[in-house]
């Protein structure tokens, strides 16, 4: 942990060398999130209630799947970007390197400008949550917390992946998206309003209904099943192929020849 904070703190150093680009990019970072929530906002001021789901819920859910995301492409951006340090000849510096494989490549990237999505997520937390009419308990805290480290875990094992395959192809492969921003679009709304399918897909494929869906019907009250609150845990689960993956890679890996 202390050699981790040391690169951030190098990371942190180095964004800081060109302040004006570094804060204007989080400016574009939070407008970028902002214009998803002007999509929200006037579709629910013209339909009200999406599934049922009232237009404060809908910004509570929001706001979980982004903070989730943003933390995940701020802290795990090496794994995100790793086509460009496996081409660039880096990753073979890092093999012959006396620390963990896994760190190294975390540590490579922080992407501090991700803070502007968090921004926009904690106002919009701040906005919705007292307007859910949520009736607030330890285990309500508890699942909150639950579905935004839950939420977190699953984007980086997404990522994991993402980099895990660019050990057979180099370059990364674009598709991937469809689960990692594409799984963040989706994310704006509770899954159920896509249909039965695309919920089982987001439940027991990539498990990002895990952490946003049914630990949120627990949040705001509409079912008292402990399952729902405990969903999250299961999601953690979905690292381990992740990891298989990685290592299945890495066994495989000969040097891009750079």
């Amino acid at each position: 942990m202390k050699l981790y904070l040391k690169y951030f703190q190098i990371h942190l150093h180095s964004q800081m060398q060109y302040k004006v680009s570094f804060f204007l990019t989080v400016i574009g970072q939070f407008i970028l999130s902002f214009s998803a929530f002007l999509e929200i906002y006037f579709m629910m001021t013209r339909f009200h209630t999406v599934n049922d789901f009232p237009f404060e819920e809908v910004l509570l859910c929001f706001a979980i799947v982004m903070l989730a995301f943003a933390l995940a492409e701020c802290f795990v951006r090496g794994f995100d970007g790793f086509s460009s340090i496996l081409g660039n000849g880096q990753f073979d510096r890092i093999l012959v390197r006396p620390r963990n494989i896994i760190f190294q490549v975390l540590a490579t990237k922080i992407e501090l400008s991700r803070i502007g999505r968090f921004i926009q997520a904690a106002i919009i937390f701040a906005y919705a949550i007292p307007r859910c009419q949520i009736i607030w308990s330890a285990d309500k805290i508890f699942t909150l917390i639950l579905m935004v480290i839950s939420g977190v875990v699953v984007f980086s094992g997404l990522f994991i992946i993402y980099a895990s395959l660019c050990f057979f192809t180099t370059e990364g492969l674009e598709f991937l998206n469809i689960f990692t921003d594409g799984g963040r679009e989706f994310g704006k709304y509770p899954f159920s309003i896509y249909g039965e399918g695309v919920l089982k897909l987001f439940t027991y494929i990539i498990p990002l209904a895990l952490f946003q869906y049914y630990p949120f019907l627990y949040l705001i009250g509409k079912t008292e099943d402990i399952k729902y609150m405990l969903a999250p845990l299961i999601a953690f689960l979905f690292l381990i192929p992740c990891f298989m993956l990685w290592h299945f890679g890495l066994k495989h890996y000969k040097s891009t020849g750079s």
